[in-house]
């Protein structure tokens, strides 16, 4: 099993200056970030992309690029890379460069985009939401191979007889990301691709029937079982109490909840019941103390089957002290107990 931190890069709230925090600070602050994590052993980061004010990362290959010359184990991935809005070509030779300097590290997650900003930016109409993300797939994928293609599509122009260079020295793993969506589940599953289910609110039992659609789906269509993955990516948050957390970090994490719940019109205002809730057993939030939060993923592991979890530990911009704290928790409290629970090396 791997164990990952993820993070947006989230600016966070600054609340004397009523400004987004410095973006170049920010940046700075995720690079020792993520070289604490590799220092302690994490196995994975996902960075995410956005194109708006609250997030910082708007091209995760480029701080991946940056990462890959400071760390030394940790697998640099995206987390995500909206496949449809981007160019295939682009994102393969920029990944390959990294896997070469990294020594092996790269890795791609491929959404859809759950926001959407990337898509009149890079002059992409969301009427063609779903066959830009299925065309570019199948692209990235002939591309993935590695060699000479020849290749004929609706959305960018035909490629003939070309190598695309660089050429990684292997081939560079390709997960799919999903929501809840079982179109985008059984696409996974058909092309026999690794899967990692974002969850991040709600009752966490509901994702259950998608993780069972991909097992049944990958399996009848005649993947190896030994090579089946699923993970799951959730916000996390990892402190001595729950006190603690409520009292430090809920009013950063509801801000950015809310903001997003305004855009997308989700109902009410997010509450600090809600966000109890979704720390106790069957909540979405993995947040707690490391004794919880260990428990809460060994109980996923045993009814989901996952071989990655994904602590996701930046939503809303919590301090980089706070960051750090964390990602020092789940490294050496929270992976220990899981990893002795199940008897992993």
């Amino acid at each position: 099993m791997e164990f990952g931190i993820g993070m947006f890069g989230d600016a966070g709230w600054d609340t004397h200056t009523q400004q987004y925090r410095n973006a170049a600070t920010r940046l700075h602050e995720v690079i020792e970030e993520v070289k604490y994590a590799d220092a302690l052993g994490i196995d994975l980061l996902a960075m995410g992309e956005h194109h708006r004010e609250d997030y910082v990362v708007s091209s995760p290959e480029t701080l991946l690029a940056a990462l890959s010359t400071v760390t030394q184990n940790i697998t640099l991935s995206s987390g995500v890379n909206v496949l449809s809005s981007a160019d295939p070509v682009k994102l393969y030779q920029d990944y390959a460069m990294i896997d070469l300097i990294s020594g092996q590290r790269a890795e791609i997650m491929a959404g859809r985009g759950s926001f959407i900003e990337s898509f009149p930016l890079f002059g992409q109409s969301l009427h063609d939401y779903k066959e830009l993300f299925t065309e570019k797939l199948e692209l990235l994928l002939q591309l993935q191979k590695g060699g000479e293609i020849s290749w004929q599509g609706k959305f960018r122009p035909d490629i003939q007889q070309q190598t695309i260079f660089p050429q990684a020295e292997r081939k560079i793993p390709v997960w799919i990301a999903v929501g809840g969506t079982p179109e985008s589940v059984y696409r996974a599953g058909v092309l026999g691709l690794p899967i990692i289910f974002a969850i991040i609110g709600g009752n966490i039992n509901h994702f259950l029937p998608l993780v069972e659609y991909y097992k049944e789906t990958y399996l009848n269509s005649g993947h190896s079982p030994e090579e089946m993955e699923i993970g799951i990516h959730s916000h996390s948050y990892i402190a001595d109490s729950q006190e603690q957390i409520v009292q430090d970090y809920f009013s950063t994490y509801a801000r950015q909840m809310g903001k997003i719940g305004k855009e997308r019109n989700w109902p009410g205002k997010y509450t600090e019941t809600q966000f109890i809730n979704g720390m106790d057993a069957n909540g979405a939030l993995f947040m707690g103390t490391p004794e919880d939060v260990a428990e809460k993923i060994i109980r996923v592991k045993e009814k989901f089957g996952i071989t990655r979890f994904v602590a996701h530990l930046d939503a809303g911009g919590p301090s980089h002290p706070e960051l750090l704290r964390s990602i020092e928790l789940y490294a050496e409290q929270v992976i220990p107990r899981v990893k002795q629970h199940f008897n992993l090396a």
